[in-house]
């Protein structure tokens, strides 16, 4: 290959991983999961009061308060700064998260409580109505004044008996008595969707995908790294989903962004795609942790319990699956521009310029969010 064309394509691999170094800067990629989604927990009582907890992340909090309660280096929430905040955020909680009457007024919500969690806040209020609490109407607009694309999971009631409702901006409102059961169709549309959005706005999972995939020249390794991948992940993630094992953020999203920085280093000392099955194996249970912080955030409905779980895993694999169906194409005609000449059967081996500038982007990537998540670096 000419000396011009392989500095050119070495210039534009770099100029691709630049930008995803952009992309995946500390506000977007170091704890963010999810944003512009918040949940509602909602509990009709029968003296005709109506308890709303409210979890919203600290980010958005900062956003539509003005605020800034997330720590930089950790990327929780500081209690100290959330003092500070806590009136405005309860305020902006409370104007746009409400109990309505059957003429339409709004139920009063009394002082709301605001408390930190992990990277998020909790408000709490609790509504009193003078209307019937059987023809109450829960109104959402969180977050639609700095997002079209805000979205809030209702969940309303407790046990057998809870429903679960998705509000957006098409669809603000839904009534606390007449609140149907989601469908089977329904839940398995919602969580499939919602695991796909998880894979593709966790940059570091994306990076990791990319990373394990990269001396790939041939199908089937790729499918037993992903399908070890997703037989690990799914265990950790069904354990904790179910609240029976519980990993604190802390650990787990420093070891996730530790996974990351071995699978791209290994690249350098390890061509052996055939053997990364295990690596992926062994990982997978980490990022499973991670998949679990996400689908707890949006809810899971006691009635669809394990419908809902399964799609979730689903949308998951749906979205590594479209990952690897770029990245192991685009290596693929990488590797016919780098070795031209040969004929059409010929399978032309895979450059180390095709793999050490991603490799070392992403290590850098995976060290910084390692050194973010650990309060090492500020």
């Amino acid at each position: 290959m000419r000396p011009g064309l392989q500095r050119a394509i070495t210039q534009a691999t770099w100029a691709l991983l630049i930008a995803l170094t952009v992309i995946a800067s500390p506000t977007a990629a170091a704890y963010a999961h999810q944003f512009n989604l918040t949940t509602a927990y909602i509990v009709a009582n029968a003296d005709g009061t109506v308890d709303v907890e409210v979890a919203i992340k600290g980010g958005d909090a900062d956003r539509v308060a003005h605020s800034h309660i997330v720590d930089d280096a950790t990327g929780l929430v500081g209690k100290e700064a959330l003092t500070g905040a806590a009136d405005a955020i309860g305020a902006y909680v409370v104007a746009n998260a409400v109990i309505v009457g059957e003429d339409g007024k709004l139920c009063d919500p009394g002082r709301p409580g605001v408390a930190a969690d992990g990277d998020g806040v909790t408000v709490r209020a609790r509504w009193t109505c003078a209307a019937s609490a059987g023809k109450l109407r829960y109104r959402n607009t969180l977050l639609l004044d700095v997002s079209p694309a805000a979205r809030q999971v209702v969940l309303m009631g407790s046990g057998a008996n809870a429903t679960q409702d998705l509000l957006d901006a098409s669809h603000t409102e839904t009534r606390l008595s007449e609140a149907a059961r989601p469908s089977l169709a329904a839940v398995v549309q919602r969580y499939i969707g919602a695991g796909i959005e998880h894979i593709f706005l966790g940059y570091d999972h994306i990076a990791f995908v990319i990373a394990i995939v990269l001396w790939a020249r041939r199908l089937w390794p790729v499918v037993k790294v992903i399908t070890a991948f997703t037989i690990a992940h799914s265990v950790t993630l069904s354990l904790a989903a179910l609240d029976i094992v519980r990993v604190p953020s802390s650990i787990v999203e420093p070891a996730i962004a530790a996974s990351i920085v071995f699978v791209a280093v290994e690249n350098f000392v390890s061509r052996r795609i055939e053997k990364r099955w295990y690596v992926a194996f062994v990982f997978g249970f980490i990022h499973g942790f991670g998949f679990a912080s996400a689908l707890q955030e949006f809810g899971l409905p006691k009635n669809a319990l394990l419908p809902a779980l399964a799609s979730f895993n689903l949308g998951v694999e749906i979205g590594q699956v479209a990952i690897v169906s770029l990245v192991l194409p685009a290596l693929l005609a990488l590797d016919r521009v780098l070795a031209p000449g040969l004929s059409s059967d010929a399978a032309p081996p895979r450059r180390a310029v095709a793999v050490y500038p991603a490799s070392a982007v992403i290590t850098i990537l995976g060290t910084f969010w390692f050194l973010v998540r650990t309060g090492l670096a500020t």
